[in-house]
């Protein structure tokens, strides 16, 4: 990004000791956040926030030492948004996985030092000849990104056109953990899932989630909230939801890892993906003048 842009972005937008505006990996413009509460870092660049920090807190947020910051490409950490479409295009293989929002330059509506002291960016990406060369709809999406003693994620999307569009998405959160075999996954329990690996089998999730192999699930009709438990690091990270009735849980474990240009081979380890979707028969409508919002709230605590 040019001097000059960052320069109109901090004139706008920098709040003193809340946010401002910097040149990132790659050039790529991201607003830097640091407030009584936490750290927090959100790249304009496929309007996702990359890193989230609370005081006396290791990182939350896990991003790969590989990531492509690079124009058009998606950058592998953080909480990439999928949308309009999540995984494979359902009809067209040869357009992008996970859609277009997470390799697109957002525009900042606002920035705010909230009353409790938390800091909010509003990111907006609307419709274009790119997007819908892609898909042909006119859209409106809003990410509202606020940064306190918990991180929330609000991805809000809307129909200013004169005709309804149905989607799928999630909210992509990858979590940073001592060691992916170490660790449990709760708020699951009970619930039917697709195995993506095990040729998209419908199962039961019978206690606790576990990750010893390639994982790859949709956990169907569920609203709850998931607590990743890490005793290595003695402490709980929470992700509760609203507007999503899926959760993905994800690890690419070896092979995978080696076959992904953007993933360290040995980076599975210390990663799990925990997703607040709407994936597989989740998918939203939105009519004209209307929107639908997804919701993520992210915590951490001590184990006690």
């Amino acid at each position: 990004m040019r001097l000059a842009d960052l320069e109109s972005l901090n004139e706008s937008f920098a709040i003193t000791d809340h946010i401002m505006f910097v040149a990132g990996p790659g050039g790529l413009p991201m607003a830097k956040i640091r407030n009584a509460y936490a750290a927090a870092t959100v790249s304009l660049h496929g309007g996702q926030a990359l890193a989230f920090q609370p005081h006396g807190h290791e990182p939350v947020l896990w991003s790969s030492a590989y990531s492509l910051y690079q124009p058009g490409k998606a950058i592998r950490g953080g909480i990439p948004v999928c949308w309009p479409w999540f995984g494979p295009h359902p009809s067209d293989p040869s357009k992008p996985a996970h859609g277009f929002a997470r390799t697109s330059l957002w525009s900042v509506l606002s920035t705010a030092a909230l009353a409790d002291g938390a800091t909010q960016v509003r990111l907006r990406l609307a419709d274009d000849d790119t997007s819908l060369a892609l898909w042909p709809h006119v859209f409106e999406l809003r990410l509202v990104v606020t940064v306190g003693a918990d991180l929330r994620a609000d991805l809000i999307a809307r129909n200013p056109g004169a005709a309804s569009y149905t989607y799928s998405g999630a909210l992509h959160s990858y979590f940073d953990v001592s060691d992916v075999t170490a660790i449990s996954i709760h708020g699951l329990e009970g619930c039917t899932y697709i195995d993506k690996v095990d040729g998209e089998q419908h199962k039961v999730q019978r206690g606790a989630v576990t990750i010893e192999a390639e994982t790859d699930r949709i956990y169907l009709n569920t609203a709850e909230t998931c607590a990743i438990e890490d005793p290595r690091l003695d402490r709980r990270i929470t992700v509760a939801k609203a507007g999503s009735r899926t959760t993905v849980v994800w690890n690419p474990w070896a092979e995978k890892a080696r076959r992904l240009a953007d993933f360290g081979d040995e980076e599975y380890h210390g990663m799990v993906c925990v997703e607040t979707a709407n994936a597989d028969g989740d998918s939203l409508t939105v009519a004209p003048g209307g929107e639908q919002r997804l919701m993520a709230v992210i915590g951490v605590e001590p184990i006690i």
